[in-house]
């Protein structure tokens, strides 16, 4: 009551909040409370971690609160209670809203600043090192996540807040890296060079389960390819800026069309390369012309396709989404006529995907690009480009379309338990019931191994070194582990055990691994991260596994 004796809300708010936290109105109880039999009587809830982007609306509040409820039914009932609260800190969301704070760019050339102070109001984002870039991300997370407790705290939101954690402390660190190391072990993890779903906004590989298909607009190219030995056939595309990658023609086995094309070698437009037409079951003989450019790579048909006919390598889009400069009529990248495809593909060479898409276009306008050659030749490109709607595939945090990109990642091995998977999802309560069969179909749907490696810096390191070759490089067949004794490890900041930090980099050392692990990785192990899982067995025992599993649906 203030002293004119109305009601003052906010008054009465904070007081009452100062007196739950001070008499521990909702602390764990878990240790304390036993049935009519003397056995442990829990409740134990695994939180979701929000991610913390310091952005607070109320789908946050609404999200939290039926969980709450229950929790406060349970603690009614005399049941001993765990119910913690999480951060999910690291990864992408933080590294966004830090660039865009500060604006700043992560530049790991860059030396470390010790009293930098960025600009934010700067007309161009200043490059930092990844030290600087560190700091400043934990210095913001913490801000923002006492944000995150003041408004749940105000809500009322019954957590006992000792029970906290965030995705990127030291616990953390510690149960995600020993679980990788517990993967390797048990030879569930293995690391490949291969294509893999990449975002070039943010220049890293992302997983099948963070990707979403988008329904953009698009066109369909008609293009003259040419038949090695006389004749042609027509090609319509999307992607005439991937023609340079193009490796092999595929076309369906009964299509009439095209059946007397197979064993033979088609030419194509512009770069004049010459690539064997295969006959195959998967090309849709209804969609375009028939015949399927095969680029490395469109889409995962492009990767089973260039696995199946041990086709070559020609990537011409570049982790930064631009068209690379390579060299034609060299080993790997055959042309005809090696001096225009280079003359032609300079004009495209630097260029975004999608202007080189308009420019490709252009180019193929023109009489010297056919695939024939000579005086009487015509434009390559064919006709009116014809509108078509399509699925294309972004990942959920970005607003580019997605390449595939041979890069060397981890994987964890999920492919091969999905029945597992599927058995253990079939030992939960659903509520509703609906939501276990969209797991199935999930679990289902699932097409790759998990990639676990991603290329940013705000994250939990790798728990390894790799051994260094005769030119300093990192050997990825000579993976050098971290013990479980010196979790949380930093390859970077560290040498491996019984190395010295001069040998890094150097021939015949080491090189530390500089990806960190997704996200969900140490996400997926809440229930391990709040138990104690290795740090405290007795605690361990207790609580795992948790009762109820809350989600936002």
């Amino acid at each position: 009551m203030t002293d004119a004796g109305r009601y003052d809300a906010r008054e009465v708010e904070v007081r009452l909040r100062r007196a739950w936290a001070e008499t521990g109105l909702y602390r764990s109880s878990w240790r304390d409370a036993k049935d009519a039999k003397g056995a442990r009587k829990t409740f134990v809830v695994d939180t979701p971690p929000p991610t913390v982007s310091g952005s607070l609306h109320i789908g946050h509040v609404f999200s939290y609160t039926h969980q709450d409820v229950l929790v406060r039914f349970h603690r009614m009932l005399g049941d001993g209670i765990c119910y913690p609260m999480g951060w999910d800190d690291n990864g992408l969301p933080t590294e966004r809203r830090v660039q865009n704070r500060f604006n700043i760019r992560c530049e790991p050339s860059r030396p470390y600043e010790p009293l930098l102070k960025p600009d934010p109001e700067a007309k161009a984002p200043r490059d930092v090192s990844r030290r600087n870039f560190i700091e400043l991300c934990e210095a913001l997370r913490v801000e923002d996540e006492a944000a995150f407790q003041d408004l749940w705290e105000r809500i009322g939101l019954s957590v006992d807040w000792k029970e906290t954690y965030a995705t990127i402390d030291e616990r953390c660190r510690r149960a995600a890296q020993r679980s990788f190391l517990e993967f390797h072990r048990a030879g569930h993890v293995y690391n490949t060079d291969a294509p893999h779903l990449w975002d070039v906004t943010f220049r890293t590989a992302v997983a099948q389960a963070e990707v979403e298909d988008r329904e953009v607009d698009g066109h369909f190219h008609t293009l003259r390819f040419a038949v090695e030995g006389g004749g042609s056939f027509r090609i319509a595309t999307t992607r005439p800026e991937l023609l340079g990658a193009c490796v092999a023609v595929a076309v369906h086995p009964a299509d009439d069309r095209h059946r007397p094309l197979v064993g033979k070698r088609a030419v194509t437009p512009a770069y004049r390369a010459r690539v064997p037409v295969v006959a195959s079951d998967r090309v849709d003989r209804e969609k375009g012309t028939g015949a399927v450019m095969v680029c490395t790579f469109g889409d995962s048909t492009d990767v089973q396709w260039w696995r199946e006919f041990s086709l070559p390598l020609r990537e011409v889009v570049g982790r930064d989404g631009r068209i690379r400069a390579v060299s034609y009529g060299t080993d790997g990248w055959d042309s005809a006529s090696p001096d225009l495809a280079n003359r032609l593909h300079a004009e495209l060479a630097g260029l975004p995907v999608e202007k080189a898409r308009k420019a490709v276009v252009a180019l193929l306008s023109r009489p010297e690009a056919s695939a024939e050659g000579g005086a009487a030749a015509s434009p390559p490109i064919e006709g009116e480009p014809k509108p078509v709607r399509h699925a294309v595939k972004f990942y959920e945090k970005g607003d580019r379309p997605l390449e595939l990109i041979s890069t060397r990642q981890w994987y964890v091995k999920v492919l091969d338990k999905k029945e597992m998977l599927l058995a253990q999802g079939r030992k939960i309560r659903w509520v509703p019931e609906q939501m276990r069969t969209r797991y199935e179909r999930w679990v289902e749907g699932l097409a790759t191994d998990w990639c676990i490696s991603r290329q940013r810096y705000f994250g939990v390191p790798f728990p390894l070194w790799y051994g260094a070759d005769a030119s300093g490089a990192a050997d990825p067949g000579q993976v050098l582990l971290a013990p479980a004794s010196s979790l949380p490890a930093d390859p970077l900041a560290s040498p491996p055990p019984g190395r010295r930090e001069e040998e890094r980099g150097k021939p015949g050392g080491f090189v530390g691994e500089a990806d960190v692990l997704d996200t969900w990785f140490t996400s997926s192990l809440t229930p391990q991260i709040v138990s104690g899982w290795g740090d405290d067995p007795a605690r361990h025992a207790a609580l795992f596994p948790m009762d109820l599993r809350p989600q936002s649906h």
